[in-house]
């Protein structure tokens, strides 16, 4: 209650104990919605006064009448004015005073909506969640509702807790509640007071406020300011700060994403510098070599990638330019450094066969052991020789994919070949054929297509014999091969060397043909020619088969191929005049193994020949596939002796062959030699024919004339007269038939 004397107002409880009183008041109201508020006028001044907080003043002339809300009405000169007074000053006194249930009735007198947000937040920062909600409800807010309801539902989950962990969860949620405000400062300083740093850096983190960040992670020891660097780093990259963001990777130590940022940006002096330090990894050096080769600065990247040691992205870069000497002397040198070496042959090969070097690629595909590649591309080879009638080549690739593949086939013995094998070795075999059938016949093509020759008549009589025998009579000739072109030749030269009854049958057979216009006046004059011949052949141009010494025609009868007709004993050619040599086959008893036959024939040394042995102390030593002489001082080497033992063992192969001899029309079997006889044999006058693959035993041959002087070429197991190899050697520089030069590497120390 109050009492109004002589200008003094009392405010007094109902015990008449004062409260509050003030002088020159004329007039004084009570608020009618508040209580605890009263407004009196005096002293052109209107005073407000809210419980027991200071009066608020401000100027008015004239007598209060009433007070509502925050409306004051006064009279001055016979009129009644509203006037609106603030309530801002009880407002923010209360908030003070943590009175919020008060502060929340004065704010309803009206209040701005600032006010409203003020009495929101300290409401909420002092967990009196109904108040909050409600001053948030005031302004509509909907985003601070949710916090309300958020931070109200997580501190019910805290109030069962110690109250040291309540007052720590209290001040946390006091910052979240702060963050939410801007108040980020006061916000970090409550987590960090209550040893929650790491929020304070996140939250700073999530702000980009990185130097606030640093400076909580800095005074936390439990903080990694790397990893806040890297996050800083992020950020920049995100925001396309791409400098920055590099710059902070370098100093964060993720160099490797520091490295990608300046070569996706093309900063390449920046990589070379990251190279030229010390302390960089493999990985890094790897990445930056990756950019330098993209951008064409091989240079750089071949320096990278030498200092690292990556031998095989090195190999790939000079791939990937092209440098296929310096990739494949780099696979040479570092081939125990190179993971698979066939990465750099293969496509060095592919680009060999585009340059039309399929000699280089074919041994490119060897040495990448690439047989399926070498074989494709022998297959195409050969299609393609035929095709422009170019034989020997035809030949010499089908020799080569013989021998690829028959070093293909895995079986370490003749026993242990499968099924597949087999069918492997007899498609290499039928190559290894059809390579022969193309050499001679390339000698056929060249007298009949080219405009002269100086091959000997007796050259071109043997070498379409062995076409006719080797293809039969019913067996078609393989792609390019003409029959008219070997009947022809042989009819010519069969006529010009005697043989008229061979010729006459040739000629015979050549009228059934379709042959050359410019042939047909020949074929018929030489026909009726022949009828004044007697119809026989020269017997010195018989064929002899030293296996059963035996006289056989010049032609298999029955076109069984290029065999005796009567032991089955195939012929044995020189491959350059194609005549028979007299080299019989055979083959070690089945109880020994192909090396112990070869170790019994290296036992003996070599026999003088007639001319050696006038010459006295010098003698002569022919291994097959090198020759020579030495000065023997050894007169007790009892020469009687020794040629009565070379004479015995050439008695025991003749033996050998008079009990195993074939009867007519039996099929052929392989002349079986013992250990007794194998190491009676000269050494020089043996052969042995080995294959790249130990699927297939060793072939073995003696010569039966050792006068007659033969050569045997292991790399394509094929035999010639020696003086006709040493003259196509000296000719070509190589072996006519494999173009290999095995003079100069047995020439080598």
């Amino acid at each position: 209650m109050y009492s109004f004397h002589n200008f003094l107002c009392s405010v007094t409880q109902i015990t008449k104990e004062l409260l509050y009183e003030e002088k020159g008041a004329n007039s004084v109201a009570w608020n009618t919605e508040f209580d605890d508020m009263l407004c009196f006028a005096g002293q052109n001044q209107l005073k407000i006064k809210t419980g027991n907080f200071p009066v608020h003043a401000q100027r008015m002339q004239g007598f209060v009448v009433g007070f509502t809300g925050s409306k004051v009405f006064c009279l001055h000169a016979l009129a009644v004015q509203a006037m609106d007074v603030p309530q801002s000053a009880p407002l923010y006194r209360y908030v003070e005073q943590k009175e919020f249930t008060l502060a929340y009735r004065v704010a309803c007198l009206g209040v701005t909506e600032s006010d409203w947000r003020l009495l929101a937040w300290e409401a909420l920062k002092h967990m009196n969640f109904d108040i909050a909600r409600k001053g948030f409800i005031r302004v509509r807010d909907i985003r601070y509702i949710e916090l309300v309801n958020t931070v109200e539902a997580t501190r019910k989950g805290q109030l069962s807790v110690a109250p040291d962990v309540d007052k720590k969860n209290k001040t946390m949620l006091q910052a979240e509640i702060l963050a939410y405000q801007g108040k980020f400062h006061l916000a970090a300083k409550l987590l960090s007071d209550c040893d929650e740093a790491p929020k304070a850096i996140q939250l700073f983190s999530d702000l980009r406020m990185w130097d606030e960040a640093k400076k909580y992670a800095a005074a936390s020891k439990s903080i990694d300011v790397k990893q806040l660097v890297q996050d800083q780093a992020k950020w920049a990259e995100d925001v396309h700060d791409w400098r920055a963001a590099t710059e902070m990777y370098l100093a964060s130590g993720n160099v490797l994403k520091a490295v990608q940022l300046m070569g996706a940006r093309g900063w390449f002096n920046d990589l070379m510098d990251v190279v030229q330090k010390q302390d960089c990894d493999a990985k890094v050096l790897a990445t930056c070599a990756e950019f330098l080769l993209q951008a064409g600065k091989f240079k750089q990247c071949r320096d990278v990638y030498l200092k690292i040691g990556d031998f095989d992205s090195l190999m790939k870069m000079h791939i990937a330019c092209q440098d296929w000497e310096e990739a494949v002397r780099l696979a040479q040198k570092h081939k125990d450094k190179i993971k698979n070496v066939a990465d750099v042959y293969v496509p060095y090969a592919e680009w060999l066969t585009t340059q039309d070097r399929y000699e280089d690629a074919l041994a490119a595909y060897t040495s990448a052991k690439r047989p399926d590649q070498c074989i494709k591309l022998l297959e195409q080879l050969i299609a393609s020789a035929v095709f422009e009638t170019r034989f020997k080549d035809a030949s010499y690739y089908h020799w080569r994919l013989c021998d690829e593949m028959l070093s293909t086939i895995q079986a370490t013995s003749p026993e242990g070949v499968t099924e597949a094998e087999k069918v492997k070795i007899e498609q290499a075999l039928a190559h290894e054929a059809s390579a022969d059938v193309y050499y001679a016949y390339s000698l056929i093509f060249a007298y009949t297509d080219e405009p002269f020759t100086t091959l000997l008549p007796e050259t071109l009589f043997h070498t379409s014999r062995f076409l006719l025998n080797t293809l039969g009579k019913h067996m078609a000739p393989p792609p390019g091969v003409s029959l008219a072109r070997i009947v022809f030749t042989l009819a010519q030269h069969a006529q010009q060397l005697e043989a008229y009854k061979l010729a006459r049958q040739m000629y015979e057979r050549l009228h059934q043909m379709r042959v050359r216009t410019e042939w047909q006046t020949t074929v018929d004059v030489t026909s009726m020619t022949l009828q004044t011949k007697p119809y026989s052949d020269r017997e010195d141009l018989l064929p002899i088969d030293y296996r059963s010494s035996t006289t056989n025609p010049l032609l298999h009868p029955n076109g069984h191929g290029d065999v005796c007709v009567h032991s089955g004993h195939p012929f044995v050619r020189s491959f350059a005049s194609f005549d028979g040599l007299p080299l019989v086959e055979f083959q070690p008893t089945s109880d020994l193994s192909d090396e112990e036959a070869l170790a019994l024939l290296e036992m003996l040394p070599s026999a003088t020949d007639d001319n050696n042995q006038e010459n006295g102390k010098w003698k002569t030593t022919d291994a097959g596939t090198s020759q020579s002489m030495k000065l023997d001082d050894d007169e007790s080497g009892q020469p009687e002796e020794r040629a009565v033992a070379m004479a015995s063992g050439a008695q025991l192969f003749e033996r050998a062959l008079n009990k195993q001899s074939i009867p007519r029309g039996s099929p052929y079997r392989v002349l079986q030699i013992d250990g007794k006889v194998l190491a009676s044999l000269k050494p020089n006058e043996v052969f042995v024919v080995k294959y790249p693959t130990k699927a297939l035993r060793w072939k073995f041959y003696k010569n039966m004339i050792p006068e007659i002087k033969v050569h045997f070429s292991p790399s394509c197991r094929k035999f010639f007269h020696e003086d006709d190899f040493e003259f196509e050697y000296l000719r070509d520089g190589c072996c006519a038939y494999c173009r290999l030069p095995e003079l100069d590497e047995e020439a080598k120390p």
